[in-house]
């Protein structure tokens, strides 16, 4: 029975060879952002980013697959005269949110300020590169991997040469080196 579940799944949704190659662009490029955090020494770093990037990607491969069965059930309705309305995008809209409540945990306000916003940003975007590369959107997956990291490496550097450079972090729980 689980075999023909299993069968059936990927009869309807993407292959095996797709599914892996979804979660492999997942794993890069996500990978790179979380060990950007990481190397900041910031509360979510690599696992945490990709345990969300692979989460929504894998809500998105099982969205794609559920659309496709769906479509192909409207097609088979719309002969009968039915009318059918499939909205993709709902899966989305779910992750946003749960993620977005995920992220404000990472937030922090102390008598200083506010800490904790760009990771909370980071976790939110592996989401989305998750779901790009789940719904096999690969170029808004790398697309928005490359400028993320662009802006959190490069740009930063350059602000960090101008008078709009980032205040350091105080010592606060979770800001201690991962090393330790």
């Amino acid at each position: 029975m689980f075999l023909s579940f299993l069968l059936n799944f990927l009869e309807n949704g993407p292959s095996l060879l797709e599914i892996v190659v979804r979660m492999l662009l997942t794993a890069i490029f996500v990978g790179i952002i979380g060990a950007e955090r990481q190397m900041r020494h910031k509360i979510a770093g690599v696992t945490t980013h990709l345990m969300v990037a692979f989460g929504a990607a894998g809500i998105a491969i099982l969205q794609d697959a559920l659309y496709k069965e769906a479509l192909a059930m409207a097609v088979e309705y719309a002969a009968l005269g039915v009318q059918v309305d499939l909205q993709r995008q709902r899966v989305i809209a779910q992750v946003v949110t749960g993620v977005g409540f995920l992220g404000a945990g990472t937030i922090l306000k102390t008598r200083n300020g506010i800490y904790g916003l760009t990771t909370a940003a980071t976790l939110w975007l592996a989401a989305m590169i998750g779901l790009a590369f789940g719904m096999g959107a690969y170029i808004i997956g790398v697309v928005i991997s490359v400028f993320s990291f662009i802006f959190l490496t490069l740009f930063r550097k350059f602000l960090e040469k101008t008078s709009l450079r980032h205040r350091e972090s105080p010592d606060i729980i979770g800001s201690q080196p991962v090393d330790e």
